[in-house]
């Protein structure tokens, strides 16, 4: 209750109200702006009016999905000129053009580095056709090549994750890079502050990233400084700035550990006592985690050092990181692709990863997920499988986090019940797990929610599994959780209150914007 209470009194007297008020002032002022325009130029106000209707037009022709085109055309035929600048100022995004600059020199700087090794190139010459499409794309339209050195570990609870990320950090020699959503003050990661600190000592490299949402209520604006003086390198990823910006809509929703280059972690667990269950707000926090070891690592110290160095100035010296290490090219455990999500580029990867998986798949497709809000195309991709035989089945929580984007997700049961497929609510708590396995045979684990966030507009990243040992322990973690949800069915649905059915369906309108 304490620290409820804290939170509450930093937020009333602190910087997240004054940033809050600031950017309220300046939408204020944008539309008593538009209501003297309408008064005292009506000629001018025709005019935009009419730009409205050729951005209806220019927006029908977009190759996008129909929610995301739905979600303007609306506003704009309802408030003409005021609809019309908006969105010509959020789509336009011209703040964030100079991060879209920033982010491709830094992927031209590391064009060459990450590769598919003849090893890996000929072991997917022998594997079925369908993933050879699906390693085709990923490595030269996504551009994250194949590994086929490397081994993982599966943690279906962020305890157990926490355990091993502590002995991991422990062994570090060289460096330690960590990236994440969240850090947040308290047992997890002052214990993992107080090694951090320690490795500084010893003469290893380390380098803390976190996004700018933490300095809204649970991090000091000035807390990279204070990491600074432990010698550790440390930034904020987009800090919160009371201005009206698009670009403050793209978050680092990334969850990133490198440590010498030979050991990786990432999976829907961020650097807070609730992800270890050591606090409590929406029941048991089910989360999961994977650890890479091998040369796949080298696709994590890449994209960690890309993001790292958007808001430098300097060139990063990459090949220090990456020359010198060694790994048991007999170790094979099936191929592994780690990728990334980012709101800069056109092709959308995280989404297309679970989509091959769905379409792929002859048995099942089993998911986890926290959020379920997603486009037409996606949906009818879902449906389609479970209506030629796949078993297609979603955990999702009971009890929310944010409770619009649940009201939201109840929304869709209607429609991916009558398709047959199964839907059940994690009863004990909240599930943040992101997490998909198809067949026994393909697996993928990350940061990547099922909602246009994730899919759009954040930062993110994962690792896909395929023919390696990944799968059956997705899988296996899957069922156990499936023994303490509740099944939904039509008859549960019709018992939801009416009221979150209604604002479920009106938030849906607006979606692919929140």
């Amino acid at each position: 209750m304490s620290r409820l209470i804290n939170a509450i009194f930093k937020m009333i007297f602190g910087r997240a109200l004054a940033i809050i008020l600031m950017i309220v002032l300046q939408a204020l002022a944008l539309l008593g702006s538009f209501v003297w325009l309408r008064n005292y130029y009506p000629l001018i106000w025709e005019s935009m009016s009419i730009l409205g209707a050729f951005l209806v037009i220019f927006i029908i022709n977009r190759d996008e999905p129909t929610e995301f085109k739905m979600s303007w055309i609306i506003p704009i035929c309802l408030f003409p000129v005021l609809g019309a600048l908006i969105y010509v100022f959020i789509v336009g995004n011209f703040s964030g053009f100079g991060l879209k600059v920033k982010l491709g020199r830094r992927m031209g700087e590391t064009e060459g580095m990450l590769y598919t090794d003849d090893e890996t190139e000929n072991a997917i010459e022998k594997s079925p056709p369908q993933f050879q499409g699906f390693a085709h794309y990923m490595k030269h339209t996504a551009g994250f090549p194949i590994y086929n050195s490397s081994t993982a570990e599966y943690y279906p609870v962020g305890e157990d994750k926490f355990e091993d990320l502590l002995a991991e950090l422990k062994k570090a020699e060289k460096f330690i890079f960590l990236e994440y959503f969240i850090i947040e003050r308290g047992v997890m990661w002052d214990t993992v502050l107080e090694i951090l600190k320690e490795k500084v000592k010893e003469g290893v490299e380390v380098r803390v990233m976190y996004d700018g949402m933490c300095s809204i209520v649970l991090l000091p604006l000035r807390y990279p400084r204070e990491l600074e003086e432990y010698g550790i390198k440390a930034k904020m990823f987009a800090p919160i700035v009371p201005f009206l910006s698009t670009s403050q809509n793209n978050r680092d929703h990334r969850k990133i550990v490198v440590i010498d280059g030979k050991v990786a972690f990432t999976g829907g667990v961020n650097l807070a006592d609730e992800y270890i269950n050591l606090r409590s707000r929406f029941g048991h926090w089910k989360d999961v985690a994977v650890k890479i070891t091998g040369d796949a690592v080298r696709s994590f110290t890449v994209m960690y050092l890309q993001m790292w160095n958007v808001s430098e100035a300097g060139e990063e010296k990459y090949e220090k990181y990456l020359k010198n290490i060694v790994y048991d090219t007999r170790v094979h455990d099936g191929f592994v692709i780690p990728y990334g999500e980012t709101p800069t580029r056109s092709s959308e990867v995280a989404k297309t990863v679970y989509a091959s998986m769905i379409q792929s798949a002859s048995k099942y497709v089993h998911i986890m997920t926290p959020y379920f809000i997603v486009d037409r195309e996606f949906l009818d991709t879902m449906r389609y499988a479970a209506r030629r035989g796949v078993e297609v089945a979603m955990i999702l929580p009971h009890i929310p986090d944010k409770k619009v984007v649940y009201y939201i997700a109840r929304t869709f049961y209607p429609e991916l019940l009558e398709a047959g497929i199964r839907v059940y609510e994690y009863t004990p708590g909240f599930v943040h797990a992101k997490a998909f396995v198809a067949d026994d045979v393909s697996a993928a684990v990350g940061t990547v929610n099922l909602d246009y966030r994730s899919f759009y507009h954040h930062f993110e990243c994962g690792a896909y599994f395929y023919e390696g040992s990944m799968a059956a322990k997705v899988e296996k973690d899957f069922q156990d959780t499936l023994g303490k949800c509740q099944a939904v069915d039509i008859d549960y649905y019709r018992k939801i209150p009416l009221y979150q059915k209604v604002t479920g369906r009106i938030s849906r309108l607006v979606a692919p914007l929140l």
